[in-house]
């Protein structure tokens, strides 16, 4: 205690708010840590928050724990009617960071005149918390989208059409979890705003929003991901432009266009033609002993695509493929939510 020169009141004060906020850091830590390793499954994210915890525990003398009750805590027991509102992993995230931020801030204040070792570790270890938290935020956006795409076995593309919006919302109250904004024609102040509509809905109905061949109108509308076709950027052009945080899907219909597709990191493969279909009149079918050949040994989650319908779902379900993608299967329904509803049931049907 001689080494603090403790001789007012206010040393323990000082003292307290220290240790108060030691706890806090370290509490809010324990919260990024567990949802690091048990959330994402990111071992170094784990052990650097790791490190910061034993840190700030080496550094919490006991000088400090022995005035946590030397001058009472009036304040004991408030809470903010915010907190109930924490009800994702990204809220989670955002809000134990600030806390973590928050009270390496008060450390680094308070402790600055007499244990300066202090000030300064809390210093250096919240700027890393700024970086951190958006590390966190982008792999759970991501883990997110991998989770959406792997369980989900239908998947709606979008035409142009007046009552896009309409038709849209109908599909995802069918059920539909994964929306791809497809438009090839119009201009783009449109394609961006109508981008953004959908992506509204996509949020509403906790569902996932790509975007077809445009980086930009994607990163522009805060879209999940986008999809590539062969004649696109190439992927990894595109993960530097988005980041590690977004899906890429890419359209492959030969065995290369598979093997390249996966060595340069996308996250699903839309594979076909299978059937004659409108939206891709220049490609000839690749049929469904086709499509099992080439998909036997992905392993990342593929969609079969091209002249699907209510019709031949069954097919083929009864050759081992239950994840599909649809367009006009769906979009040119009479009701596009029970379309939805039966489809779905359909693939999740055991043969």
């Amino acid at each position: 205690m001689d080494k603090f020169n403790i001789t007012q009141q206010e040393d323990f004060r000082i003292f307290q708010i220290i240790d108060a906020n030691l706890d806090r850091a370290r509490e809010g830590l324990r919260v990024l840590e567990d949802w690091a390793r048990f959330g994402l499954g990111k071992e170094d994210l784990v052990i650097k928050i790791k490190n910061f915890r034993q840190i700030l525990g080496k550094n919490h003398l006991e000088i400090y724990k022995t005035s946590r009750n030397h001058v009472e805590d009036q304040c004991k027991g408030l809470s903010h009617a915010d907190q109930i509102n924490r009800k994702t992993s990204s809220k989670i995230i955002s809000s134990n960071a600030a806390r973590v931020q928050e009270a390496l801030r008060v450390i680094e204040e308070f402790s600055r005149v007499q244990n300066n070792k202090l000030s300064k570790i809390a210093s250096d270890i919240r700027y890393e918390i700024y970086t951190l938290e958006i590390e966190l935020l982008n792999f759970s956006c991501r883990k997110r989208a991998e989770l959406i795409i792997s369980e989900n076995n239908l998947y709606s593309i979008t035409d142009n059409r007046e009552n896009l919006l309409e038709v849209m919302e109908k599909i995802l109250l069918g059920g539909v979890k994964i929306i791809q904004h497809r438009f090839k024609e119009g201009d783009d102040k449109e394609h961006l705003k109508q981008a953004i509509e959908i992506k509204s809905l996509c949020i509403k109905y906790n569902s996932l929003f790509l975007v077809n061949d445009r980086i930009d109108i994607a990163m522009a509308s805060n879209a999940d991901g986008v999809h590539l076709g062969q004649k696109d950027i190439d992927i990894i052009t595109a993960r530097k432009l988005l980041g590690n945080s977004k899906i890429i899907g890419v359209s492959a219909n030969n065995s290369t266009d598979v093997s390249n597709a996966i060595n340069n990191g996308c996250d699903y493969i839309g594979v076909g033609p299978v059937f004659e279909t409108s939206t891709k009149k220049n490609k000839k079918p690749l049929g469904v002993e086709k499509i099992k050949a080439l998909t036997k040994d992905i392993k990342i989650p593929w969609f079969a695509i091209g002249g699907i319908n209510k019709v031949n779902i069954s097919f083929l379900k009864n050759h081992g493929i239950s994840k599909v993608a649809l367009v006009t299967g769906l979009l040119n329904s009479d009701d596009p939510k029970e379309e939805a509803i039966m489809i779905l049931k359909e693939l999740s049907h055991e043969n």
